[in-house]
Order: C-alpha cells, then sequence, then structure tokens
C-alpha cells in the first residue's frame, strides 16, 4: 500500500478516523509519518487533523485574500506558527485568526460553540432560562409597539414557562 502523502513509499503507519459515520484512512511511509508528527503522539498536533480529515484544514487558517500572512499584533504568532504547532499564542490569537479558525472548527466539530457535557436536568434549565429571556425581551418589543394581542400571546407562554414557587404543607 503506498503512502497517502507522498505517493512514491510504501505506508508502515495506518490512521483511521471516524466522522459523521464516514471512515478516513490515512496511510502514511515513515518519512511522512515522522514529518507530521505521527511517530509521536505528544508532538502530534491538530493542525495535522487534516490528513485524518481529509479536509486539509489546517490550510483554512493560512489561506487569507492577496496572500498576505496574517501576525499576531501582540504576540507576533504567525499562520506558520499555527500550521507547525497547531496551538495559537496567546488569546488575541483567536480573533485575529478567527475566520479561518471557525472553519477549521466547523470540520472537526459539531459547531463552533462549546457546549460541553452537563446531566440533562441541568441543561433543561439552562435552556429553559435561554428561553425566558428571549420570550421577555420579545415581549417588551410587543408592548413598546403596541402589538397587544402579540403581547399577551407571550405573556401566556411566559407563565407556562415560569417556574411557580413551591408552597409549605399546610398543618
Amino acid at each position: 500500500m503506498q503512502c497517502s502523502v507522498c505517493k512514491e513509499k510504501p505506508a508502515t503507519v495506518f490512521l483511521t478516523h471516524i466522522e459523521n459515520d464516514k471512515m478516513h484512512k490515512v496511510n502514511l511511509c515513515e518519512d511522512c509519518a515522522k514529518k507530521k508528527g505521527v511517530d509521536n503522539p505528544t508532538t502530534f498536533s491538530l493542525a495535522d487533523a487534516d490528513l485524518l480529515l481529509g479536509l486539509g484544514a489546517a490550510q483554512e487558517i493560512t489561506q487569507t485574500p492577496g496572500g498576505v500572512e496574517l501576525k499576531c499584533p501582540r504576540c507576533g504568532f504567525s499562520q506558520a506558527d499555527f500550521k507547525k504547532s497547531g496551538r495559537l499564542g496567546c488569546p488575541e490569537c483567536y480573533q485575529v485568526f478567527a475566520e479561518g479558525l471557525e472553519n477549521l472548527l466547523k470540520t472537526m466539530h459539531k459547531g463552533t460553540r462549546h457546549t460541553g457535557k452537563a446531566p440533562e436536568a441541568l441543561r433543561q434549565s439552562r435552556d429553559t432560562a435561554e428561553r425566558l429571556k428571549l420570550l421577555q425581551k420579545k415581549l417588551a418589543k410587543a408592548v413598546e409597539s403596541e402589538d397587544f394581542e402579540q403581547a399577551a400571546k407571550l405573556r401566556d407562554e411566559l407563565k407556562h414557562l415560569t417556574p411557580r414557587p413551591i408552597e409549605p404543607a399546610k398543618k
């Protein structure tokens, strides 16, 4: 089996990545595996994950209009530095490289907003709280624009979602 990168030498490193029920396989020779840092798991970076994804994900951040390489004004980190290490230099880098990072994250994850893991009850209470805030804003707009019919509907929906206080048991 030939190396997927150089297409010359026989592959000795075989990588498999499953994403959205699709399997992506990459076969590398020893030289290409070393160049990509695959031979040492501690140096294998996010930027090298484009091999697995088959999408050229690391290229997303290095392509800029006009061919000008972006650099972070705070730390001096460049696109080449990101591609090399798979890491950014400082918090401001996230703003400087935002466009490329968004595309990169979309290819690697379900979205660009971190949701983390939470128990179902906590997740539901957070969703309800967000829904309540949204409804309150809509209600305020409806009252302001004197759309009282819409305001009444929103008020009823808010009543339905708002938790009622627990009353003490009667003796």
